[in-house]
C-alpha cells in the first residue's frame, strides 16, 4: 500500500506512511481491495493536506513565492513550478539564475575538475589548414601514398601465405 501510494510524484514513503496512519487504514492491504470511500479521503489528503492537520514541515513547497502559503505539489505541478522558479531567477540576474544560464553548477559546489558535461572550456580549436601553393601536387602524393601502402599490404600478405 504504502509502495503503490509513493508512485504518486510528490508522494514519498513518509508521506504514504503518515496518510495510512491518519486514516487508520492498514499499509499492508493491497491497493485493489480499497473501498471507493477510502479511495476519496486518500484523494482529499494528498490535494490538501494541511486541512488534516499535517505539519508545514511536512510539505514539499513552504512559503511559496507568489502566494506566501504552504502548499504541497504533486505530479505535474512540481515540474512546472521547479520551471517557473528557474525562470524567475534567471530574469531577475540573480547568481543561482546566472549559474542556471551557463549550465553551471547552482549549489557551491566545486567545477574545477567534475561537471565536465559540456563542450570545451578555454581555448577553441581551430579549422583544418589550407593546404599551401601546389595543392596539386600534395593530393597527388597522398594518392601515390595510397597505392604504395595497398601494395605493401598486399606484399605482406602474398609473403605470409607463400611461406606456410
Amino acid at each position: 500500500m504504502i509502495v503503490g501510494l509513493t508512485q504518486i510524484r510528490g508522494v514519498g514513503y513518509m508521506f504514504a506512511n503518515t496518510i495510512l496512519n491518519v486514516l487508520k487504514i492498514n499499509p499492508n492491504q493491497r491497493m485493489g481491495y480499497l473501498s471507493q470511500e477510502q479511495i476519496k479521503s486518500i484523494e482529499e489528503i494528498i490535494k490538501n493536506p494541511s486541512a488534516s492537520n499535517f505539519p508545514s514541515w511536512f510539505l514539499n513547497r513552504r512559503k511559496d513565492v507568489e502566494t506566501g502559503e504552504n502548499k504541497h505539489l504533486i505530479t505535474s505541478d512540481i515540474a512546472f513550478t521547479v520551471r517557473n522558479d528557474i525562470e524567475r531567477e534567471k530574469t531577475s540576474n540573480s547568481w543561482r539564475g546566472i549559474r542556471h544560464m551557463f549550465g553551471l553548477k547552482v549549489r557551491g559546489q566545486r567545477t574545477r575538475c567534475t561537471g565536465r558535461k559540456g563542450g570545451a572550456v578555454g581555448v577553441a580549436k581551430g579549422g583544418k589548414v589550407a593546404p599551401a601553393a601546389g595543392a596539386e601536387g600534395a593530393a597527388g602524393a597522398e594518392g601515390a601514398a595510397g597505392a604504395e601502402g595497398a601494395a605493401g599490404a598486399e606484399g605482406a600478405a602474398g609473403s605470409s601465405d607463400g611461406r606456410s
